[in-house]
């Protein structure tokens, strides 16, 4: 009976031994993640915060308001592709939007030679070409590249309809 009341007894410790580890091993973690966000926070504000320097270039780099650009009304004949005895119209009113008004000075002496790329290119669609957004979508991506080959080294931005009526 002496025995199992040693044994008890050294047991009873050995649990109170691995309590305190296990106390001791939280407060390392603890300590060790509390010295990794010091760190970290200090490593950023000597090295990664931004400079007045990089705060003027972000100011900068805000972007400026877009000009507009609008030109005339066009109305084009366009292919019937044989299949109707009367040729299809079509009436559009397109703006062209410009990053700068520097650039928008610049287009403004072509934008007879963009009324000439596009009528030359619309006159070749069919009214089928146009059905759907996805036919909008390829009629607008296309007038902006031949924008941007007619008015180069300048840049148009983007084409936006205003008005587009097929009959």
């Amino acid at each position: 009976m002496a025995k199992k009341a040693k044994t008890e007894d050294e047991g009873a410790s050995g649990q109170e031994a691995a309590k305190g580890g296990k106390k001791k091993l939280v407060i390392v973690i603890a300590a060790v993640a509390l010295l990794a966000a010091a760190g970290g926070g200090g490593y950023w504000f000597l090295f990664k915060r931004p400079s007045a320097e990089q705060a003027a270039e972000a100011a900068a780099k805000v972007k400026k308001p877009a000009t507009f650009l609008e030109m005339k009304d066009m109305m084009i004949g366009m292919s019937n592709g044989g299949q109707q005895d009367r040729q299809p119209i079509m009436k559009i009113k397109v703006v062209l939007e410009i990053g700068d008004a520097k650039v928008s000075e610049e287009v403004k002496p072509l934008l007879p030679r963009v009324e000439d790329a596009f009528q030359i290119f619309m006159r070749e669609l069919r009214p089928s070409d146009l059905d759907g957004s996805a036919g909008m979508y390829r009629l607008k991506e296309e007038l902006l590249r031949r924008v941007n080959m007619t008015v180069y080294p300048a840049k148009v931005d983007a084409v936006l309809f205003k008005e587009l009526l097929v009959q």
